[in-house]
């Protein structure tokens, strides 16, 4: 099993960032580079406690499935998405949000996956998917930032 964190610093309120993070739409745009669109579940909005959305997108040169479930919400704290149906034997990803003093956002995600197949899954983790899932969930927290920075 892979874990990793990243920490994004944004320059707009919690209760914005938040907002952002839940919205479907936000983070079909925010992964338009492998043509992620939503096929089933909640299909505009922001999710809620419960909400399940599955995802259709292509990585690797493969089309995938993944149907995520927002399995806990702390509005505006912390949220946390797992999958229930999909290529991962574990997805499971908080979302924290914090004050930074300064009327921005610390944005902490924490990401832990299993590929699945075992011994070949766990290399193929090591190896690709570890700095994959991060460069992903880098990229999509920078477009979270961007929107949440643009003048209103």
């Amino acid at each position: 099993m892979q874990r990793f964190e990243t920490v994004t610093h944004i320059a707009a309120s919690v209760e914005t960032v938040f907002g952002l993070s839940l919205d479907v739409g936000l983070h079909t745009a925010s992964m338009a580079r492998s043509r992620e669109r939503i096929v089933g579940g909640v299909r505009a909005g922001r999710m809620a406690l419960g909400d399940t959305v599955t995802w259709e997108a292509r990585h690797f040169g493969m089309r995938w499935r993944m149907t995520s479930r927002i399995s806990a919400y702390k509005w505006p704290e912390r949220f946390v998405d797992e999958q229930v149906a999909g290529p991962f034997q574990r997805w499971h990803h908080t979302h924290c949000f914090a004050p930074d003093g300064r009327g921005g956002t610390v944005m902490r995600d924490v990401i832990e996956f299993a590929a699945p197949l075992g011994l070949l899954g766990a290399g193929v983790e090591a190896v690709v998917l570890g700095r994959y899932m991060r460069r992903l969930i880098e990229s999509r927290n920078a477009h979270v930032a961007h929107c949440a920075e643009a003048p209103a």
